[in-house]
């Protein structure tokens, strides 16, 4: 506590622990969170574990330096709702919905084996009645992420392991809870039909308004918010809070809302743009860390030697929670054939225990369960201490040894870099969306930033340095929206009487491989596809060339519509093309449809499936040009992406109706659409850029 004594001598506050200073408390949870993972990044471990440990030691149960008050207890709960929330996220819902029979076979087994072996042991060996016995086993058939900070900081978690493990939480803590509620229920005597049907309608409708209604309400709300960015971050809080009260009405933990609000928004936030960045910093930079604080602070050393009854029962905790969620790993490793380093990661996944433990012991205690004593209490904080020591340590390792595995297994050095290069002029309309296009579409782990250009036409009326002075005003506008999604950019400013000639001679002096260019969709009188400009730099440039006209958010994308000249198979950058098509749906969370003109289905669904790992989709065969058309304007929506590969003039796959084609998809539909041309081995003449410079 805070002590100031007032006398004409006192020189300042005389402090005294427990602090309960407001800013005092928070300023030192500021310097924990900091020094605490650097400190252990030193001793390789993970940075989690230091905080949990610093709570324990400053918590009630160690030097009692900071209490556990209502203050500590919110921003704790908070942590483990923002937890959840960015849990599901960050799941790659594609390959989620691909391989949803994993996460349910995973999360059926690791509540399934723990719960029928720690029933056993509770009724043989503590010597607890069926029902204590059934709850004493919820305890650690459910499980937290506790070490998922090390799975996104790792950028694993579209691991088809670690995905089947996080999907199986929200099976595996929910059916731990419910037992918690029947047992209450029945504890209470009110485990009559009455509460079943109550309880059953109430989940049905949670999770089929949530799954609906949230998507809806979200896509609306970001086509007619896009100015101010923290509109969008505060729904996103709302939209998560929300969802987790309503599933305490219905009578399930609150952490089920939080997840399954996060799936719900999955699709509509990519994890590339702004507002994700933004959602990851707040969570991992102050929530988070205030829940693993209040975790360390409920942890009591001095249990250990506090009797024989908590011992046993901590041990047999300790035992069951290691063996049943290994075994429940193995198994489902030894059905999908994941390897060593996908088993330790995904035991260590669900070994954490935390919120849902501490809720069911907690709420055996206060209802009067019979063994749900004091001793339950600190065996299961003694658990959780170790645990708490145990996943972030066995993910740490085994993450690492994903990462380095799957990078010797994709890493080819006949690979040129990405470098994408954004053209935008003060005309552009749509900017940031064509930017969340090249975000989209953006290598990682290239760590190449994305080049922005923008060429000055020189005028006789206007001073050329005041042009050039616009544009870079211009450029910085645009990189601080690129900074705001953690993405690195390089501005250049390009001085050119012809606008194609400086966009293909920047795009050749920086070895650009992917350009990412808007189109207005307006007609021009010259133009042949787009407009003089984006045709003369189609015919000057061999590069990947994502032509976009992008009027809404990428992010309310609901399916891509795919449209297949045939032929188009055999151009040189097809698969790099179609590859990066699978990364745009991936990123927006779209499923795929695609639309073979004039061709056969089978080569492009093998191709594309050879090409993307994670994107889904279904290809049909359309009858004509004429058919195509008509196919776009019946079944294309507002929220629909349409994306045409194409063809250069003279290419391998050009057709006569790719002519038109652009413009008639702008007439057809108005959401966005995106031309993507393959790139050509063949080298450009790069003496023409000097024709026209």
């Amino acid at each position: 506590m805070v002590k100031t004594v007032v006398s004409p001598l006192a020189v300042g506050p005389t402090l005294a622990p427990p602090f309960d200073d407001p800013v005092l408390i928070f300023g030192l949870s500021m310097v924990i969170f900091l020094t605490a993972p650097l400190v252990l990044k030193r001793y390789r471990l993970p940075g989690i574990i230091g905080i949990i440990l610093i709570g324990a030691a400053i918590g009630p149960n160690g030097l009692y330096v900071l209490e556990r008050d209502a203050t500590i207890e919110l921003l704790g709960e908070v942590g483990l709702l923002y937890l959840m929330f960015i849990a599901g996220l960050e799941i790659n819902f594609a390959q989620f919905v691909r391989y949803k029979d994993r996460s349910i076979v995973f999360g059926m087994l690791s509540f399934l084996i723990p719960q029928a072996i720690g029933t056993v042991v509770g009724i043989y060996v503590l010597d607890l009645t069926v029902l204590s016995a059934s709850l004493f086993a919820a305890i650690f058939s459910s499980h937290t992420l506790l070490a998922y900070p090390i799975i996104s900081r790792l950028g694993i978690a579209k691991n088809e392991a670690v995905t089947a493990t996080i999907g199986g939480t929200i099976l595996t803590d929910t059916l731990a809870l419910l037992v918690l509620a029947v047992v209450v229920a029945s504890a209470d005597g009110a485990l009559d039909a009455a509460f079943w049907l109550q309880l059953v309608i109430g989940l049905s409708v949670f999770f089929v308004g949530v799954w609906i209604a949230v998507p809806r309400l979200a896509r609306w709300f970001f086509r007619i918010h896009t100015e101010e960015s923290y509109f969008e971050f505060l729904f996103v809080m709302a939209v998560l809070f929300g969802s987790a009260f309503l599933a305490e009405l219905v009578g399930v933990e609150h952490i089920i809302g939080a997840f399954l609000a996060g799936l719900a928004l999955n699709r509509l936030i990519p994890e590339t743009g702004p507002l994700m960045n933004r959602i990851e910093f707040t969570g991992n930079a102050l929530f988070i860390p205030f829940f693993l604080l209040s975790v360390g602070m409920l942890v009591d050393a001095r249990v250990v030697f506090e009797g024989v009854d908590t011992l046993l029962i901590a041990g047999s905790l300790l035992v069951m929670v290691v063996l049943t969620k290994y075994a429940a790993a193995w198994v489902t490793g030894r059905v999908y054939g994941y390897d060593r380093n996908e088993v330790l990661g995904m035991f260590g996944l669900s070994v954490g225990q935390a919120a849902a433990a501490l809720a069911i012991v907690q709420i055996g205690f206060d209802a009067g369960i019979p063994g749900f004593d004091q001793n339950m209490i600190n065996a299961v904080v003694l658990m959780i201490l170790v645990v708490s020591l145990l996943s972030p340590a066995v993910v740490e390792r085994s993450g690492a040894a994903l990462v380095r595995g799957s990078d010797r297994q994709e890493y080819d050095p006949s690979d040129t870099p990405q470098r994408i290069l954004v053209p935008v002029t003060e005309t552009s309309r749509h900017t940031e969306s064509l930017l969340d296009l090249a975000f989209a579409i953006r290598d990682e782990r290239s760590g190449q930033p994305i080049h922005i250009l923008s060429v000055v036409r020189p005028d006789q009326y206007v001073p050329t340095t005041g042009k050039v002075a616009e544009s870079e005003a211009l450029l910085e506008e645009v990189t601080e929206y690129a900074s705001s999604a953690a993405v690195p950019t390089e501005d250049h400013t390009r001085v050119n009487h012809n606008i194609a000639s400086g966009i293909a001679r920047s795009a050749l002096e920086n070895r650009i491989t992917t350009l990412v260019i808007g189109w207005d969709g307006a007609r021009s009188r010259t133009q042949r596809v787009f407009g003089r400009i984006i045709d003369q730099v189609l015919s000057r440039t061999n590069q990947l060339t994502l032509v976009g006209h992008v009027p809404d958010p990428l992010n309310t994308t609901q399916r891509i519509v795919l449209v297949l000249p045939s032929g188009i198979e055999h151009n040189d950058g097809f698969a790099h093309a179609l590859h990066t098509v699978g990364l745009i749906a991936a990123d927006t969370g779209s499923p795929i449809r695609g639309l073979v003109v004039n061709g056969e289905v089978e080569p492009f669904e093998r191709l594309f499936e050879r090409a993307n790992s994670e994107a889904s989709g279904d290809f049909r065969p359309v009858d004509g040009w004429g058919e195509l058309r008509a196919t776009l304007r019946d079944e294309t929506r507002t929220d629909d992406l349409v994306i045409c590969l194409s063809s250069r003039r003279n290419d391998i796959g050009w057709h006569p109706e790719l002519q038109t084609l652009p413009k008639q998809i702008s007439t057809i539909t108005d959401g966005n659409f995106v031309v993507v041309y393959p790139g050509s081995k063949e080298r450009t003449d790069e003496r023409q850029f000097l024709r026209f410079s």
